[in-house]
């Protein structure tokens, strides 16, 4: 779809699900991310973001009917607020306010702030979507580059698909996906954005995604953790050993999303993101 026809949908969108909005006056522009495009809408008072289902962003696990429900439901004060939504699309609230550094989100993380707003999201209603990762490997499978596989790469595969994941913890709203580019420090506070691989899962697994896709070191997690015993799961050493037993399921999940992406989008520089983790797996 050309981006003319974006913006014609989006004002058919607007018109219908926002009447009071004066589509006319809107200027609409496209915001570049790891997964895709998605649209800010700017005009007389308002700033909004529309976030499109693709076919490509479904085979990566995203469903913005899944978003939706999760900010609805998960995100209300934490989360930008759901304005509208179709069958292809949904507009949110632009959040302003200043984007965490790395140097930022260190800090949060040692002032306890980090931990808080997980424990938070975690105190919240399950959105009645289960994530399921072993059904994510099968899809992320049948998107590879047949010529990239390996028999080792096959038989982890299968040993992850034959292997029953930990039994959660604590059963939760997850985001999957906090790290410093994600979050946005406000007048209200901390503001958690990009919920497309959000669900309810374990805990313990979305602190295993949080400490793999920031690479942090041991001496971060054990920081993260005591904070978070004090707001979340109380038992900080049996958090710890599920937070482990987790981590080769995010490290390979991280892979074959890797793969996937490059797969879409034909950037190498998935693949140079991926390069350990395939060494190591496959």
């Amino acid at each position: 779809m050309t981006p003319l026809n974006f913006e014609a949908e989006l004002r058919q969108l607007l018109n219908t699900r926002l009447p009071a909005v004066n589509t006319a006056g809107c200027h609409f522009s496209p915001v570049q991310g790891l997964t895709g495009e998605s649209w800010r809408i700017d005009g007389e008072g308002i700033s909004m973001l529309a976030r499109q289902q693709t076919a490509e962003k479904g085979a990566l696990g995203v469903s913005r009917k899944r978003e939706a429900r999760l900010l609805r439901r998960c995100g209300t004060g934490l989360g930008p607020q759901v304005l509208a939504q179709s069958n292809h699309w949904i507009i949110v609230e632009w959040l302003t306010g200043k984007s965490v550094t790395n140097e930022g989100f260190d800090a949060l993380n040692q002032c306890g702030e980090l931990a808080a707003m997980a424990a938070g999201l975690h105190r919240r209603p399950l959105s009645g979507y289960r994530l399921n990762l072993q059904r994510q490997f099968v899809s992320y499978w049948q998107q590879l580059d047949k010529r990239r596989l390996t028999p080792a790469w096959l038989r982890c595969q299968q040993h992850f698909l034959r292997i029953t994941p930990p039994t959660p913890l604590q059963l939760a709203p997850i985001h999957m996906d906090i790290h410093p580019g994600n979050l946005i420090t406000s007048a209200a506070g901390l503001r958690l954005i990009d919920w497309e691989y959000a669900a309810d899962g374990d805990v313990a697994l979305d602190i295993a995604a949080l400490f793999r896709s920031n690479d942090w070191a041991s001496v971060q997690q054990q920081c993260f953790l005591q904070h978070y015993a004090q707001h979340g799961y109380p038992d900080e050493a049996r958090l710890h050993a599920q937070v482990q037993c987790w981590l080769p399921w995010v490290d390979y999940l991280m892979l074959m999303w890797f793969e996937a992406r490059w797969q879409q989008s034909g950037d190498a520089e998935f693949l140079h993101w991926g390069a350990v983790l395939r060494q190591r797996f496959c």
